[in-house]
């Protein structure tokens, strides 16, 4: 008889009970223990993948901000724009502006007629100034030196001071009628025009100044009414 060779057994070609294993066929013990775990392992892959997939990362959790654009952040807002020009103006603020300018215009030009009619009149005061002027022409003369003399000091002197008085009050109401009429020209530019009565009166004022100013200076020079002589 041949002999046949035989192979030494290893511990893998056991099973578990300690006996060798067959040819063909794997130990009983050693695969019903390897595939549990490897049925573990790959399950505890998949839920690592599982909760790793779940979890938040980093684009989770900080949430994504915008941006600012460069181009619209330098494009002007409208709404700055409008608060730059500054709070409208009121109505009532301006309409009293009106009415005080209206007013104070109004004042002058019957100012500027008053004074002409008083330059055409006369005043208290150029009959007071009249007055004085011929007492101081009567203690000059003395009740000496001839008639002219004693005319021109006593009468004509007081005359010339009465016209005098009479003149200024007409170039009073000639530059304040002037002023009213010119003033506009000068300030700010107003809403609306002046009222036409405002208008009316200041040349009135300046007709009876430009008359005071001619009677003055005819009465001042014996231009009309030269003094009388004796004789």
């Amino acid at each position: 008889m041949e002999n046949t060779p035989t192979t030494p057994a290893t511990d893998q070609d056991h099973d578990a009970d300690g006996e060798p294993a067959r040819d063909g066929t794997a130990a009983p013990g050693l695969t019903k223990t390897a595939e549990p775990v490897a049925t573990r392992t790959a399950e505890s892959v998949a839920t690592k993948t599982a909760e790793s997939s779940d979890a938040p990362g980093p684009e989770d959790a900080v949430p994504d901000t915008p941006v600012p654009d460069a181009h619209a952040s330098d494009a002007p807002d409208p709404d700055a724009a409008c608060d730059d020009d500054g709070p409208e103006p009121d109505a009532y603020d301006e309409a009293e502006a009106t009415a005080s300018a209206e007013a104070a215009g109004g004042a002058a030009a019957v100012v500027a007629a008053g004074l002409g009619v008083v330059s055409l009149s006369g005043a208290w005061t150029g009959r007071v100034a009249a007055e004085r002027q011929t007492l101081i022409g009567q203690i000059k003369s003395g009740g000496s030196g001839s008639a002219t003399q004693q005319i021109s000091d006593i009468y004509g002197d007081a005359w010339h001071t009465t016209a005098l008085v009479n003149g200024l009050f007409a170039l009073l109401a000639l530059l304040v009628g002037v002023f009213v009429l010119v003033r506009p020209a000068f300030g700010a530019p107003a809403a609306h025009p002046r009222p036409g009565w405002i208008r009316a009166v200041a040349r009135a004022g300046i007709a009876l100044g430009i008359l005071g100013v001619l009677i003055s200076v005819v009465m001042y020079f014996d231009l009309a009414l030269p003094l009388p002589t004796a004789g």
